[in-house]
């Protein structure tokens, strides 16, 4: 199986499996003498799991990271960095009688086909818990933006601006940790949950739609032909086995304006990205999270993905810009 791995000169290399052993990251071309904190990397990944049995699955793994090389005395050592987190809350019998059943919506089929052989429990690598490494290596992203010049300002986060048929009005950054839902609109976040609830009686998913803000962006990031940033954002992003639809800035509601309309002047509508290349602006994109498939099967499962889907997303986002920001550094 190949495709395990994203980056050019920032490469991170994913492994694992839902009820394997353990799952972890391989982080090649990490500058030397990095400060890295291992706090700072539990807390994201902390930020990824379930928090509120009302949305997520019960599954709970205490995901304590363990980081195996490439960081000596608090720094990075310049060489690849592996960090594992060990499966320990599996339940493989809960997916014993799904061994000859293709579960809809779900990636059973097309793996069998390709491969002639899966890993039923979990649903193997096409798990969502393989995404827990994805953030381990985010983390890492975001602590060394901290020591380059260019990119010490530089925020990336997240938050759910609709759960089905319910949208955020409003937006306060502080609330958006405050509610399970990671909404930065209070009074929306509270009929997002209330909504989540009865999805959750009528034994179902429901889906939604996160964005993804990254701000101070150094200028001049990204090729313009194939590997433009917002191409790399967007594949990273799909990438993510929920998503379903990226778009940036305007987005597809760019199709009901004129061009002198949706033209950059003081605005945004390109969402900080334009001819492949960041133009300084915050970049502003949005993802629509399919419902979770998994309804009605025995296993342990989320209800809505949105706010487990929100650290993943920003990690990918800082994977993707660092390894643009230390391309960019190899030009000059």
């Amino acid at each position: 199986m190949a495709g395990n791995s994203i980056g050019t000169v920032f490469k991170v290399t994913t492994w694992g499996e839902s009820h394997g052993k353990a799952l972890g990251v391989v982080i090649d071309g990490c500058p030397a003498g990095i400060l890295i904190s291992e706090k700072d990397i539990q807390k994201e990944v902390d930020r990824r799991k379930p928090h509120d049995p009302r949305i997520s699955t019960s599954r709970k793994e205490k995901d304590k990271i363990e980081i195996l090389s490439g960081i000596f005395e608090g720094k990075t050592l310049g060489t690849p960095i592996s960090i594992i987190v060990r499966n320990k809350d599996v339940r493989s019998q809960d997916y014993s009688k799904l061994k000859d059943v293709f579960r809809p919506g779900h990636a059973d089929f097309t793996y069998q086909m390709k491969y002639g052989f899966r890993d039923y429990r979990g649903g193997g690598r096409s798990s969502g818990r393989e995404t827990v490494a994805r953030v381990m290596a985010g983390a890492v992203a975001k602590q060394v933006f901290l020591s380059l010049q260019e990119s010490k300002k530089l925020k990336i986060y997240g938050h759910t601006i609709q759960a089905g048929d319910v949208f955020a009005k409003s937006f306060s950054k502080p609330e958006i940790e405050k509610n399970p839902l990671r909404c930065a609109d209070k009074k929306a976040a509270s009929k997002m949950l209330e909504l989540v609830k009865n999805i959750k009686k009528e034994g179902d998913s429901i889906g939604a739609i996160v964005e993804i803000i990254i701000e101070n962006v150094p200028l001049g990031l990204g090729e313009p032909v194939f590997d433009k940033l917002d191409a790399d954002l967007a594949k990273a992003f799909m990438s993510i086995g929920a998503v379903k639809g990226v778009e940036f800035g305007s987005g597809f509601s760019a199709v009901m304006k004129k061009g002198s309309e949706n033209n950059d002047t003081t605005s945004n509508f390109a969402g900080g990205i334009l001819g492949g290349i960041s133009n300084g602006k915050s970049i502003i994109a949005r993802l629509a999270i399919k419902p979770v498939p998994s309804i009605s099967i025995q296993g342990r499962h989320d209800i809505c993905l949105a706010p487990r889907i929100i650290p993943v997303a920003e990690s990918m986002a800082a994977i993707v810009i660092l390894d643009h920001l230390l391309r960019n550094r190899e030009h000059f």
